[in-house]
């Protein structure tokens, strides 16, 4: 059977098949019939192409396999070329990211197991950062095209005085790093933030006022996280208690909303929050839930002088049937409107300004 595309050639007159005069005119694989025919190979004992012998032509099938061959080394090489070439594209989009985009906001060697708020955003909230001096800021960027301001002015002072360095980077770049809506030309790369351990929020310290701690339910957005823990901070709670799971932890968002109030409270990280709260009553933390549903007013609480946990439930949800079971109390913040429900950081705000006003009142008597 004749391969498809081959024309078998005549031989030479006065000639016959296998002689040396037909093997020559005999075109090889991959070659015009008019160019002058290789030497003939063979496949050897040891898988290499040897010389064939003068005046035997290959057969069909052995020119068929030179040339599938050839066409696998030159496809291999193509494939060879193209994945260098796509290496190299890689690398090089990486270089472009790494010098128009944010540095990397976890510590060597990776991101760590701390709270998160590596990337600080807003101005209050990074002139706060180098005010605590709680952790280690590594680099400001400050837009190039900003309006001059006082507190921009204590942010390149405060950043001088910690030895950290300051960048004037186009506004664009700011853009393009920023995790929220408005940075306000601002941005700061730090260490992430560490937890404590539980039992160190439940210490109470001579010449202190009792632990007031802050329990956050299951709380899922950066928003609310952040509003709750401005308002904690200004009411004067002493330590925050975050779920490890299904929970926000600090992202930007909670950082530039919490307005510098990360950096001034202690937060634990508890596997669950039931047995965290069964640890603080052993440590005599009183346990204070905040629910809709509860017959007592948020006005009635009494005790709120001693170590005291307040507890908040997850946006819409409220607290989980085991949060709930653990709290020693439960209340409600009366409702006198036609709606039955309040924002959870508003909810919060409410709930840590009252029992600071308890604690207040107590403390003067």
């Amino acid at each position: 059977m004749k391969e498809p595309g081959y024309r078998k050639p005549k031989p030479a007159t006065g000639s016959k098949p296998g002689s040396a005069k037909f093997a020559a005119g005999r075109p090889s694989a991959g070659k015009p019939a008019d160019a002058p025919a290789a030497p003939a190979r063979k496949r050897g004992t040891a898988g290499q192409f040897t010389k064939a012998k003068p005046g035997k032509p290959l057969s069909i099938a052995a020119q068929k396999a030179i040339a599938g061959k050839l066409d696998r080394q030159q496809k291999s090489s193509d494939f060879g070329r193209r994945d260098a070439d796509d290496r190299q594209r890689g690398l090089a989009q990486a270089r472009r990211s790494s010098n128009t985009s944010r540095p990397l906001s976890e510590g060597r060697g990776g991101r760590d197991d701390g709270l998160g708020g590596e990337q600080v955003e807003g101005r209050q909230a990074v002139r706060e950062l180098l005010l605590a001096g709680t952790r280690r800021t590594r680099e400001i960027w400050i837009a190039e095209d900003i309006d001059p301001a006082p507190i921009l002015e204590d942010i390149i002072e405060l950043a001088e005085e910690s030895r950290v360095i300051v960048k004037h980077v186009g506004r664009r770049q700011i853009e393009n790093a920023a995790r929220t809506d408005a940075p306000q030309g601002v941005i700061a790369f730090a260490n992430s933030l560490q937890p404590v351990e539980l039992d160190e929020l439940a210490i109470r310290e001579p010449g202190r006022p009792a632990p007031f701690l802050l329990a956050l339910d299951g709380v899922t957005d950066p928003g609310n996280l952040g509003a709750v823990l401005r308002s904690a901070e200004c009411a004067g709670v002493t330590g925050v208690i975050l779920p490890k799971h299904r929970a926000v932890h600090i992202t930007p968002t909670v950082a530039k909303t919490a307005a510098g109030a990360i950096e001034h409270l202690p937060m634990a990280m508890v596997g669950g929050l039931p047995n965290a709260l069964r640890r603080l009553s052993e440590l005599g933390v009183w346990s204070i839930g905040l629910d809709a549903a509860a017959d007592i007013s948020l006005h009635q609480l009494t005790g709120t002088d001693a170590p005291v946990v307040l507890v908040l439930g997850a946006e819409g949800a409220g607290l989980s049937r085991l949060v709930r079971e653990r709290c020693d109390s439960v209340c409600s913040i009366p409702m006198a409107g036609r709606l039955d429900s309040l924002n959870v950081s508003v909810a919060g705000a409410l709930a840590c300004f009252e029992v600071a006003r308890g604690r207040q009142r107590k403390s003067l008597e």
